[in-house]
């Protein structure tokens, strides 16, 4: 009987490990900063990546190897800003909260309301949304030959030799040239890792008005918003049909289930999502679930090992993150481009709504993915009215 095991392959293993990379190096910092403002313990922090490292692997793995389809979780980065700014709510106010928010996520999926919303946004408007939120990766993987242009280089040179000789396993090669330029370098510091199992520490939730309507509330739109939306947008715009109502119902369940240990609000991926959705991943679209599998299990290695991530993800420099995502992501945002351009009668919805997600502009608390699909909706019935 044929598993998983037969379609997994160097490239999606590795794009796995890329997409775990950056999704941890990109935001992690925002998750302390939340534990923290909240008044978590030490122990508790290592609680909270105990937590997410679990949910993000299990519900990774558990929804790739069910739909056969990449289908990764995250965190929610714009939920952890967001409770980093909260104060005057406790610890269990919040884990009271955060049940909340999940109930609200489940009650969202099992009854497809969520889902109804994304089938009405036409497809030149989510591959804009797809390229207007990678495109700031590949920027900043430019941007980054200021500090460290040897690196950065090399890396890209890594890249163009291997898309000419060995285009499957050219992501791979651009993250060995990395390390072991960092290496000679000295800036590679893998030796200085104390690893440590997590502990998970309960925490008793409490409910309030004050943390409902203060934490719940915000935590569930910025979640559904600037999470979600660009999540399923990335699958649409990759040419894949995944369960939404189901897979969301999983993050909400999760949610409940490990809120009390410091899973405050998981959801789709975007940006990491699109590392095991590309091209790179794998020239097979079939086989490339095991990308978001294999993501699924090094989330898990990493959330047992919670007392060591922070030192694990301060050994890679900066500079070589960056520039990984921003190669891994360059086939990626040229189809979005290409698809949202395609259709002359969408293009000037799709290119507004590229430039508002790539602004990166933040009103009411929610991110530019979720008014970029506002205003290139906007655009589209304009037209529509207009004829």
């Amino acid at each position: 009987m044929k598993t998983w095991f037969d379609d997994l392959s160097l490239s999606t293993a590795v794009a796995g490990f890329v997409a775990v990379l950056v999704g941890f190096t990109s935001s992690v910092a925002i998750v302390f900063q939340a534990a923290q403002a909240l008044g978590a313990t030490p122990a508790q922090t290592s609680s909270w990546m105990w937590a997410l490292g679990l949910g993000m692997g299990v519900t990774s793995l558990g929804l790739s190897l069910w739909t056969r389809q990449p289908v990764l979780t995250a965190w929610s980065t714009p939920g952890a800003a967001l409770l980093a700014a909260t104060s005057g709510i406790s610890m269990p106010e919040a884990i009271g909260a955060f049940i909340v928010c999940g109930g609200l996520i489940v009650l969202f999926g099992i009854t497809g309301w969520f889902e109804r919303v994304m089938d009405r946004i036409p497809l030149a408007v989510a591959a804009a949304l797809l390229a207007g939120v990678l495109a700031r990766f590949g920027l900043d993987a430019v941007l980054t030959v200021k500090s460290a242009p040897l690196l950065v280089l090399c890396m890209a040179g890594a890249y163009l030799l291997g898309k000419r000789v060995w285009p499957r396993y050219a992501v791979p090669g651009v993250l060995l040239a990395g390390m072991a330029v960092a290496a000679s370098q000295g800036s590679l510091h893998l030796g200085g890792i104390a690893w440590a199992w997590a502990q998970p520490v309960w925490t008793t939730p409490t409910f309030s008005a004050a943390a409902l309507i203060g934490v719940a509330l915000p935590l569930f739109l910025v979640t559904m918003a600037s999470q979600n939306l660009p999540g399923v947008a990335v699958q649409r715009a990759s040419g894949y049909r995944t369960p939404v109502s189901p897979c969301i119902t999983v993050t909400g369940l999760t949610t409940v289930l490990l809120a009390p240990f410091g899973g405050y609000s998981f959801n789709l991926a975007a940006i990491t999502a699109a590392i095991c959705m590309g091209p790179q991943a794998h020239e097979n679209p079939a086989r490339r679930y095991t990308a978001s599998a294999m993501a699924g299990l090094f989330y898990i290695a990493l959330g047992l090992a919670g007392g060591a991530v922070v030192g694990l993800l301060a050994a890679f420099p900066r500079e070589l993150v960056a520039a990984v995502a921003g190669l891994a992501l360059l086939g990626t945002i040229a189809g979005g481009l290409a698809t949202a351009l395609k259709e002359e009668k969408h293009r000037d919805a799709a290119i507004l709504t590229f430039l508002v997600t790539l602004s990166g502009i933040s009103l009411l608390g929610i991110g530019s993915a979720f008014w970029g699909v506002v205003v290139g909706t906007i655009a589209l019935l304009v037209q529509h009215l207009r004829k």
